[in-house]
């Protein structure tokens, strides 16, 4: 396969490698999940993107004296999908926390994050929800937070013998608390200031 320019030029009925993904030169943003192409929605709202902004301030001071690094979209996560043969999965989380610093390339992150936050949003709720819970599971990723801004509630995830187990949701009021970082605790009303 040669460098691809226009989203356009995919076949979106064919399967994907990470060395496909590679050559795809065009301006819109896609994930590879398990070989198939995922175009992912156009730029994320403000709100959106403020929430991000509040949970990578405090992740930044927090991991800040660990050595465990913070990135936020776009960065590319390739994760180990024990159903595949290939590297054929490749999301873009909006935060993730690396701990093993040798999981960390030029590319991005080769292997499951820590601790990934996604924030959903009407248009990749269920993509979130349902595709990227399954992916995270099963590729180790070890505590999974979803961000739930209508609702301004926070749900964690917690990986135990390979399955997620889900805490009490986080709402207004309360303290989110983090079983794998104990120390990591934010206000729910940290996450969602400048929210209307």
């Amino acid at each position: 396969m040669g460098v691809v320019t226009k989203f356009e030029d995919l076949d979106l009925n064919k399967q994907y490698t990470y060395s496909d993904y590679l050559l795809f030169r065009f301006q819109e943003r896609v994930e590879l999940i398990k070989g198939r192409i995922l175009k992912m929605s156009p730029a994320p709202s403000r709100n959106h993107q403020t929430i991000s902004q509040n949970i990578n301030k405090y992740f930044l001071n927090f991991f800040n004296s660990q050595s465990c690094s913070v990135y936020t979209a776009p960065f590319d996560v390739r994760l180990p999908i024990k159903s595949t043969k290939e590297e054929t999965t490749v999301v873009q989380p909006d935060l993730s926390i690396i701990c093993d610093q040798n999981k960390l390339d030029d590319k991005g992150c080769n292997g499951a994050p820590d601790l990934i936050v996604e924030i959903l949003s009407p248009s990749n709720s269920k993509h979130d929800i349902d595709t990227k819970f399954n992916l995270y599971q099963e590729s180790g990723v070890l505590e999974y937070w979803m961000v739930e801004p209508a609702e301004k509630m926070v749900l964690i995830y917690i990986l135990r013998d390979g399955i997620y187990i889900g805490l009490k949701p986080f709402s207004e009021g309360q303290i989110i608390s983090s079983p794998l970082f104990p120390d990591l605790k934010l206000e729910v009303e940290k996450v969602f200031e400048n929210i209307k």
